[in-house]
């Protein structure tokens, strides 16, 4: 079957968008899909599959994301911005529009040709210095959900995190990430903040089971909660990240994305092997 579909990224995280409203996938048939062509090296690669249907409420369109094991995701904050230049450049949706999610409504807009900004889901859970067992040993945290129903993020320092290699911090990731305390599981964001006030943060995601470039709203859970904490009082918050660079406007208890997208390929999806 050939499945016509653009591959786009956003500060490293790479999607694969399908017009849904045309191919008529059941959620099953999402599932495998996903678990499938995101596999890289056997297939096309990303860290997600986004299929994009027809509005359910008063948005421009609906956009379901899927982790690359197949599993639903509420939302994607940088999924969204390349979803909105997607719906852009294709004369789906103007320059101001709504993209529905499972997590809520979500507002974009166009910046310029490349730079897309996103109002991320709202707070709807927020703990801070939230002190779980790991290993024995006292580990503190804040827990943010954005959106209902809410998409689960840690929030946790690491020292000299541009410096550290990633390998050395896979297994302790893991055990936050699956951690009994956090019933839906999380992402986890780990975060430094420089002199300057920039915040360095890598992201171990739920779904995809790895560190990956960038993870929208970890970034916007990550400078909520050092915001609250008067942590960083930069407006927006600049958020390096391993694939460039984000930055988050914090007002109160709304939380914009704003960062960079890339349209990388449109073609046909010839996977023999996905059905």
């Amino acid at each position: 079957m050939k499945v016509p579909f653009y591959k786009i990224q956003g500060a490293g995280n790479d999607f694969i968008l399908i017009d849904n409203q045309k191919l008529n996938f059941s959620s099953d048939q999402l599932t495998t899909f996903s678990a499938r062509v995101c596999k890289r090296r056997i297939s096309v690669g990303a860290d997600t599959l986004i299929a994009i249907e027809s509005a359910r409420g008063d948005g421009d369109f609906y956009a379901r994301f899927f982790n690359a094991d197949g599993s639903e995701a509420e939302m994607c904050g940088n999924g969204a911005r390349c979803v909105a230049r997607w719906a852009y450049e294709t004369g789906v949706a103007n320059e101001k529009m709504i993209i529905e999610t499972i997590a809520g409504n979500v507002p974009a807009e166009r910046l310029d040709n490349r730079s897309y900004r996103v109002q991320l889901n709202s707070p709807t859970v927020y703990e801070a210095d939230k002190v779980i067992q790991i290993d024995g040993k006292e580990v503190v945290v804040d827990y943010v959900e954005l959106g209902h129903p809410g998409i689960p993020h840690l929030v946790v320092h690491a020292a000299d995190l541009a410096m550290t290699e990633l390998e050395t911090m896979v297994d302790f990731a893991r055990k936050l990430r699956n951690h009994p305390a956090f019933t839906k599981g999380a992402n986890v964001n780990f975060y430094d903040i420089l002199p300057d006030q920039t915040v360095v943060e890598r992201t171990y995601e739920r779904g995809v089971e790895d560190f990956t470039l960038a993870c929208g709203t970890g970034t916007g859970s990550t400078a909520y909660a050092l915001t609250k904490k008067g942590l960083v009082k930069s407006d927006p918050v600049v958020i390096e990240v391993l694939g460039g660079q984000l930055q988050v406007n914090v007002l109160e208890e709304e939380l914009y994305l704003i960062g960079d997208t890339n349209i990388v390929a449109e073609g046909t999806i010839l996977d023999e092997d996905w059905v």
